[in-house]
């Protein structure tokens, strides 16, 4: 048998915590790599902080595992909408994927779209019915719904009669056979051997390597990943690189690696159809193809997701800047800014005409505030204004990002969510009550903008028990103004720290967002008002001492919890006039002009007829 005969390579897709990083560690710990005495984390895959605690993954990330004879290269998928981009490339690298579904949710949104992308590639697919041991699972259902999708996504009749694994990755068993118990997880392994095919690829042709996905390191600069299409790569070999904008360039293969289990080892040479990584190759980007200097032939351009949302970052310039971060200087943030674009495809920064501001543009909200999140804890200081959506010209009409939105709401909120949507120029697309009639399944096409800040309104609207999920659709039509915040806010017009006499007096005004002792500057949003119009309030008064003894004197105990609002709130719940200060110890809200006279004045020019 062939080097290639023995490759398997497969791409694992599913819903947002349906479970696919865990069954990925499951075949990690069964595959034999580890040392008995080994210590795995969990959710191996999940290498990054910020994708460890919030459970999600961000980035693809790829491992090889070594089963009897067999290798079986893994790459593990993001399920988030932001990340889609990621998605679409990574289906061009395999030949088979593994659908995860939840043994009770079923079908989802991402589940769609990342499914339709390998179908529409041509992949086999194996559906892992994952999470078996949840006490209400429904198997068989969610098979019947699975078939429907293919079917609905026009899978070819081969793809229809896809093989069906049942797996709880939590107990680290799968079986066949959902009446039978399962041992451990060499069901999934055989599915992979038996179903997928080994990579359809020329040995002996000229090289031909796509690069996928990036990486970085300090030392070795860009790191490209992908498939060798044809021939053999080898270190050290001299190469052409077919760029994106067809130009031909020579380069140099200084490394390459191999992939065994989570570890990146150096390899001397690669075989056609297998994954690896390329360092020393200059300015690499995503849908190049490295080749023969003497047969310098392209693959088809990878194509990359264009961004729909922009953000201006900002150099920090409040009254209190400089506090609590370490880097805080425009050259500082601007390179921080481009570094991202290194790793980074689906970002953009542009530099304007004023040297403190850039523009970047990403998929959503969700990477955008991985991208501050990531910032903040390197130690940058800066500041964000609100997210803005960007437009297309098309025939001399203006069109939008339209999103494709699934929300699972308790039936007594569903009133109340379809309201807010149609404030938000959400058109709706099918309602369908639950079996058990206490949840009902809502779905909207909802312009991209309308959704920035919704999430914070669902949760309340449903009290928590709402989930909603969405990925983009289109570029449509402008669907007219959207109404988002109803709310004005309180403004502080003084600096110094809050104390809990004013705040106690400022509590019938509206919802606060700071408690006693935090340190606030004049134009520092520090609440929302219970009205339209936004209202300057001074938070800062300390009660006068007198020998009267007053009957409030306790009072402060009673002031009210605070609104804390997380990093995506508050960068959601800014408007055009405002900005989200940003520090690795905290984030502010602020008006951009902080004088009180000044903002109005302002306001009155924008107001008057030009």
């Amino acid at each position: 048998m062939s080097a290639t005969n023995q490759l398997r390579n497969v791409a694992i897709v599913a819903h947002v915590d349906h479970g696919k990083t865990s069954l990925v560690d499951q075949l990690l710990r069964q595959s034999g790599l580890f040392r008995s005495n080994e210590q795995v984390q969990e959710r191996a895959m999940d290498s990054g902080e910020l994708e460890r605690e919030r459970g999600i993954t961000i980035l693809a990330k790829n491992t090889a595992i070594p089963y009897e004879n067999y290798k079986i290269n893994i790459v593990d998928t993001p399920g988030h909408a932001d990340f889609s981009g990621e998605v679409e490339r990574i289906v061009k690298m395999v030949d088979g994927v593994l659908l995860v579904v939840d043994a009770f949710e079923g079908v989802m949104p991402q589940t769609k779209f990342v499914l339709g992308r390998a179908l529409a590639e041509g992949l086999t697919p194996i559906v892992v019915v994952n999470k078996m041991d949840r006490p209400a699972a429904r198997p068989s259902e969610v098979v019947d719904e699975v078939l429907d999708l293919f079917i609905e996504l026009g899978a070819t009749e081969e793809q229809c009669d896809f093989p069906v694994v049942y797996a709880s990755a939590l107990q680290g068993v799968a079986t066949t056979d959902p009446s039978v118990p399962g041992t451990d997880m060499k069901p999934i392994f055989d599915a992979i051997i038996k179903h997928i095919p080994s990579p359809a690829v020329d040995d002996d042709g000229p090289l031909q390597w796509q690069v996928t996905m990036l990486d970085y390191n300090e030392f070795l600069g860009r790191i490209g990943i992908g498939r060798v299409a044809r021939g053999k790569m080898v270190s050290g070999q001299n190469v052409a690189v077919a760029k994106r904008d067809e130009t031909v360039e020579r380069a140099r293969i200084s490394k390459l690696f191999g992939f065994e289990g989570l570890k990146r080892i150096d390899v001397e040479s690669a075989i056609a159809g297998d994954i690896v990584a390329v360092a020393g190759i200059e300015d690499l980007t995503v849908g190049e193809t490295v080749c023969d200097p003497e047969n310098p032939d392209a693959l088809p351009l990878l194509r990359i997701d264009e961004p729909t949302l922009e953000m201006a970052f900002l150099v920090n310039d409040s009254p209190l800047s400089g506090r609590e971060g370490t880097y805080v200087t425009s050259r500082r943030l601007r390179d921080r800014l481009f570094a991202e674009l290194e790793s980074d495809v689906s970002l953009r920064v542009t530099e304007t005409d004023d040297a403190d501001t850039f523009l970047v543009a990403s998929r959503g909200e969700l990477h955008l505030s991985i991208l501050i999140e990531k910032m903040r804890r390197e130690g940058y200081e800066f500041q964000v204004s609100k997210p803005q959506v960007i437009l297309h010209q098309e025939n001399g009409e203006v069109h939008e990002p339209i999103e494709y939105l699934v929300a699972d709401v308790p039936s007594d909120a569903v009133g109340a969510v379809i309201e807010s949507l149609g404030l938000r120029k959400a058109e709706m697309r099918h309602l369908e009550p639950s079996p058990s009639g206490e949840s009902t399944r809502l779905e909207f096409t909802v312009p991209s903008r309308g959704l920035i800040g919704f999430r914070t309104e669902f949760l309340t609207m449903t009290r928590g028990y709402g989930t909603m999920h969405h990925s983009f659709l289109e570029y449509g039509p402008w669907r007219g103004e959207v109404t988002t915040r109803r709310q004005g806010v309180l403004v502080s017009i003084d600096q110094g720290p809050a104390t809990a006499y004013s705040l106690l007096g400022l509590e019938d005004r509206g919802v606060m967002f700071i408690t006693p002792g935090t340190e606030v500057y004049e134009g520092m949003i520090i609440g929302e008002h219970s009205r339209e119009n936004d209202l300057a309030v001074n938070c800062t008064k300390q009660k006068h001492m007198t020998n009267v003894r007053s009957a409030t004197k306790e009072q402060t105990s009673g002031l009210k919890t605070p609104r804390q609002l997380s990093l995506e709130a508050a960068i959601t719940y800014i408007e055009d006039d405002e900005l989200c200060e940003i520090t690795p110890k905290s984030f502010r809200l602020r008006k951009r002009i902080l004088n009180k006279n000044e903002r109005e004045k302002s306001a009155k020019r924008t107001k008057q007829p030009q």
